[in-house]
């Protein structure tokens, strides 16, 4: 009789499947793009100690207040870095429809029931000291929508019709929500990430030159329409014609800046910071660091943020699918065209307009801006 050779007992076990969740928490840091924010993290918490503190006193009797606050967000925002950092991205792909529908409720909502401040009803009040603006989370949920979208219709992308209009189309309800607050920065801003993600995605580049056409002169309309943006305007082009007005921000910024020089007038002998910008923590920060450290610190700052925006497009580049890839680009895009509207505002080379500094201006969404 003929012996038959018993097979090993694993192998007529079913495997086991891998975890992917596992497998994704074991990927490698990367250590580059963690050190550089770490440090705008920390030179950014400095800077709200330095610009905040004579303000901070003034309003609330403590010179920490802004400080200890920012410091809070920071930390929270480091501990949801480190979170979604083991989270599978590819999660987030099976909701990419409803980061619609969220964006398009939380701007109804705060159409609603917002506070209005300074002509603008953009925030809802948790509490007095709590105000949560939905247009910065609607910043990210709009990059997970459209990353989700592009993927999915990928195939009709380099057609105008079912390609560009389709996928602009889907934003439109979400500017005009945005332009009644009116938050016109934001719809600017959302508006250039969608532009970045369908191009990337492979949108063709003359269909953006055909649509621009028609674009560009609504948007300089819409943005002189209200009499308070064609002022900022003629402001941004002789900020000295209302020097104690509305020429006023503008002027002290670019005092500070010009005071700095090459080195700086050193870390908190800002002059500018007593009172003469207003609130020097928040969007105008720059300006402050321009005073205090100079040329060289904000040269090194810029870099920094040069660095993470490189790192954003390498891990945009070896990303394994398309959707990782077109997130990574709209994070990336939305911090660049962030920083580049603040500084070119601090600086008066374009109109005045409210646009945080990403990780220096003092903002309780500095904690998303960490995280993501």
């Amino acid at each position: 009789m003929t012996k038959t050779k018993a097979k090993p007992i694993e192998k007529n076990m079913p495997k086991k499947k891998a975890g992917k969740f596992s497998s994704f928490v074991n990927n490698p840091i990367d250590f580059t793009l963690l050190i550089t924010i770490i440090l705008l993290l920390g030179i950014g918490l400095i800077m709200v100690l330095s610009a905040s503190s004579p303000s901070a006193l003034a309003e609330h009797g403590d010179s920490y207040h802004y400080f200890k606050r920012q410091l809070i967000f920071g930390i929270l925002g480091i501990i949801c870095m480190l979170a979604i950092s083991k989270i599978d991205y590819r999660f987030y792909q099976k909701f990419y429809k409803s980061a619609w529908w969220i964006s398009l409720a939380l701007l109804i909502i705060v159409l609603i029931i917002g506070r209005e401040v300074n002509g603008a009803q953009r925030w809802i009040y948790v509490t007095e000291s709590l105000s949560v603006q939905p247009s910065e989370i609607v910043k990210f949920l709009i990059i997970i929508f459209y990353a989700g979208m592009l993927t999915k219709n990928r195939e009709q992308l380099p057609e105008f019709k079912n390609g560009i209009l389709k996928h602009l189309a889907m934003v439109v309800p979400l500017i005009v929500l945005l332009l009644l607050e009116p938050h016109f920065s934001a719809s600017m801003v959302i508006l250039g990430i969608v532009c970045i993600m369908l191009f990337v995605a492979g949108c063709k580049f003359k269909h953006f030159l055909g649509l621009g056409t028609i674009l560009i002169p609504l948007i300089i309309i819409v943005a002189i329409l209200q009499p308070y943006r064609l002022e900022r305007v003629i402001t941004f082009l002789d900020p000295w014609k209302d020097a104690s007005d509305t020429g006023w921000q503008v002027i002290q910024s670019l005092y500070a800046i010009g005071s700095g020089g090459i080195f700086g007038v050193g870390l908190g002998d800002s002059k500018q910071k007593y009172l003469y910008i207003p609130e020097p923590q928040n969007d105008f920060i720059f300006s402050i660091i321009g005073e205090e450290l100079g040329f060289i610190g904000s040269s090194l700052i810029l870099i920094l943020f040069g660095i993470l925006i490189w790192r954003g497009v390498i891990i945009a580049m070896k990303a394994p699918d398309m959707f990782g890839s077109l997130v990574a680009v709209g994070i990336t895009s939305l911090v660049a065209i962030q920083v580049i509207i603040n500084i070119a505002v601090v600086t008066s080379s374009m109109p005045a307009t409210g646009m945080p500094l990403p990780f220096f201006s003092y903002r309780w969404y500095s904690i998303i801006y960490i995280a993501v």
